[in-house]
């Protein structure tokens, strides 16, 4: 099983996969702090941008960031649910994702062949051929938002109560975009709280999440800017989309300069639905109107890319406040 990305056919005399990254990350201005992530083993490369292997000390500081941001939900009425980073190819269709954003999707795709089908797939690889012919769609996609799969679920339940839901995500998320910028990664994860219920409930979780943001970000000695934001809507109209998001004010992001002083890191966004959700999956509230819906994301792999870039590659050095904020005795 596999996910569909381009293929290009190698040639007898081409070269190393590392000596192709080299090149590549030369031609795209690519290294410097991704090279010295990888120097420090904190990274650990795969030979495709964008998609790394993590050490023990990495894990261990986007697992405190996540216990440190899932603590908001420790003492209110908040459902936790957990979903694999892969999802049903229907609910993604039915979202909306593919209209929007088809550059970014990854369908896993299957050999269903017979004997004869293997057999041209083993020529084609003895030939260093195209063998993905032999492959066919399944009805998994992967999972490119960590609350994607939550919406049918909450539907499948009625109504929602007086006081609507709450629900803490976490999950890996795939996005299609190759890059040596060690913050795009196409596998990364999110921690995020999903709201549903009346619109006034919704504008109150996000103002909350917001808050929560800044002092968990202010905590972890790090500098932030919170700004309006939109969504990268694929194509002509897209550009129409995004403008009407901004317009309206749905989308906002915490921005941290840490990694790039010039290009401020996206580390969380507060997004707000409306009642978009609520229509395609049907998302009632108590009395039968149509819900709002809004989520707040916490991308754990870019604050601790931030915490990397900012405090310094060894742990034991980081300030103390910081490390006592991550790692509470």
């Amino acid at each position: 099983m596999h996910v569909a990305t381009p293929y290009a056919k190698p040639t007898a005399d081409a070269p190393a996969p590392s000596a192709v990254l080299d090149a590549e990350k030369s031609d795209l201005g690519g290294g410097g702090y991704l090279e010295e992530l990888l120097a420090h083993g904190l990274l650990v490369s795969t030979g495709v941008e964008g998609l790394y292997g993590r050490s023990a000390v990495f894990e261990d500081v986007v697992e405190h960031i996540s216990a440190l941001v899932g603590a908001w939900g420790a003492d209110r009425p908040v459902e936790v649910l957990r979903f694999p980073p892969a999802m049903s190819r229907k609910l993604l269709e039915d979202s909306g994702y593919l209209r929007n954003f088809p550059d970014q999707v990854g369908s896993v795709f299957t050999f269903c062949g017979n004997d004869r089908d293997h057999s041209r797939l083993l020529r084609c690889l003895d030939k260093q051929e195209d063998w993905t012919e032999s492959l066919s769609m399944t009805r998994v996609v992967m999972t490119p938002v960590a609350c994607y799969p939550v919406y049918p679920v909450m539907a499948a339940r009625g109504p929602l109560p007086q006081e609507g839901r709450t629900i803490d995500i976490f999950s890996y998320c795939f996005r299609h975009e190759p890059s040596f910028e060690p913050e795009r990664m196409q596998l990364f994860r999110q921690r995020e709280f999903v709201r549903m219920g009346t619109p006034l409930q919704i504008e109150e979780f996000l103002q909350e999440m917001i808050g929560l943001a800044k002092e968990t970000i202010q905590a972890l000695g790090l500098p932030a800017t919170i700004a309006v934001a939109s969504d990268a809507f694929f194509g002509r109209t897209g550009k129409v989309v995004a403008d009407s998001q901004r317009h309206q004010r749905l989308k906002f992001e915490l921005l941290i300069p840490a990694i790039n002083p010039d290009k401020p890191t996206a580390c969380c966004s507060f997004n707000n639905h409306t009642d978009c959700f609520g229509k395609i999956w049907q998302i009632l509230g108590a009395t039968g109107e149509v819900a709002h819906t809004g989520c707040c994301g916490f991308g754990l792999e870019r604050i601790a890319l931030s915490l990397f870039r900012h405090h310094g590659f060894d742990i034991d050095g980081w300030p103390e406040s910081v490390r006592a904020t991550l790692w509470p005795t």
